[in-house]
């Protein structure tokens, strides 16, 4: 078990893998806050955004700054499960042949699976089952994967012909979905600078996997007052139509609310936000803080609210007003 560390040094080593992430990382603060805080807790991030606003590179300078091993898979329709998690192969050794197993690149610390609604269902289900089990099985045989383990999906909400959607099933093995927005002027002529000189930005290496661990255990041990997790019950709840609790854009564009998944997501994402804000306890700001990420992806919406293009962030925004805070 990893050992626990004070709050200082949490809310000390947080910091500084922000600001070594911002060398790199032009804005997207909120995008880093909240993939920093999954890792915090042992979840995973589906990212969507259009090409080009360094999802790839994000993942790519966490891997430098928290000095662990990085992947990146890159999903078509022709890539195989095997691809993923890898394979036995027949290899000759002092003139004997025996089967190996071949570790594929999911074998990492941080996983960046690129593009994960252009592979098959098959594949994407070899992807989200180790990132359910933290293992892979090969030829009966289980495989652990070493801690932390933390995949970060992408998809580009542009373009969806030839691709298969995830099923909201599937979906709700995501502790969040982060939408990446487009760079203000400001912030997009910073990137045009960074990137086109003579030198690009880097970051060094300031926080281990061990120390991650550390951080996660702690995480967990942040006390939640009952009152509060009342609170996220209730949220919860009301995002079924059929709850007395539900309100307006619940019963008329929702067919299907979140699950308890949704429930542990916001508890967990609000525990780590209450030690980067440097307090032990959970305040009702950190949930409404983390609700968006935690539920937009777990709100399945009737033909209605497809047809008339109804956000689940706009659901999520009454939600949070509809359902009152109980001292």
């Amino acid at each position: 078990m990893a050992e626990t560390i004070s709050i200082d040094q949490y809310l000390e080593n947080a910091q500084t893998i922000e600001a070594e992430v911002g060398k790199v990382i032009v804005g997207q603060q909120n995008v880093v806050r909240h993939v920093l805080i999954a890792i915090l807790t042992g979840g995973h991030v589906l990212l969507e955004g259009v090409p080009g606003l360094g999802k790839t590179m994000l993942i790519r300078t966490l891997g430098e700054v928290l000095d662990l091993e990085f992947a990146r898979i890159q999903f078509t329709p022709d890539l195989m499960p095997a691809d993923i998690v890898g394979t036995e192969i027949l290899v000759d050794q002092d003139g004997k042949r025996e089967f190996r197993f071949q570790p594929g690149p999911v074998f990492a610390n941080l996983v960046l699976a690129d593009e994960i609604n252009r592979a098959t269902p098959k594949t994407q289900s070899a992807m989200l089952e180790a990132m359910q089990e933290h293992s892979v099985t090969v030829a009966d045989q289980t495989y652990k994967l070493d801690e932390p383990f933390f995949v970060m999906a992408t998809q580009n909400p542009l373009e969806m012909e030839g691709t298969y959607p995830l099923p909201e099933a599937q979906l709700d093995r995501f502790l969040f979905k982060i939408d990446v927005l487009f760079p203000s002027p400001a912030e997009l002529g910073d990137i045009l600078t960074r990137t086109t000189g003579e030198a690009m930005p880097t970051a060094g290496a300031v926080v281990t996997g061990k120390q991650i661990l550390e951080m996660r255990q702690l995480s967990r041990q942040t006390p939640i007052a009952s009152h509060v997790n009342e609170y996220v019950a209730r949220l919860v709840v009301a995002t079924h139509p059929a709850s007395p609790e539900a309100p307006e854009l619940v019963k008329k564009y929702v067919r299907y609310g979140s699950s308890p998944r949704g429930g542990q997501a916001l508890v967990l994402g609000s525990k780590v936000m209450a030690l980067l804000s440097g307090r032990f306890n959970v305040a009702f700001d950190d949930i409404k803080t983390v609700a968006p990420a935690a539920l937009r992806h777990r709100l399945l919406l009737n033909f209605e609210g497809l047809a008339e293009g109804i956000s689940p962030d706009e659901i999520i925004a009454e939600l949070l007003e509809s359902v009152l805070v109980e001292a």
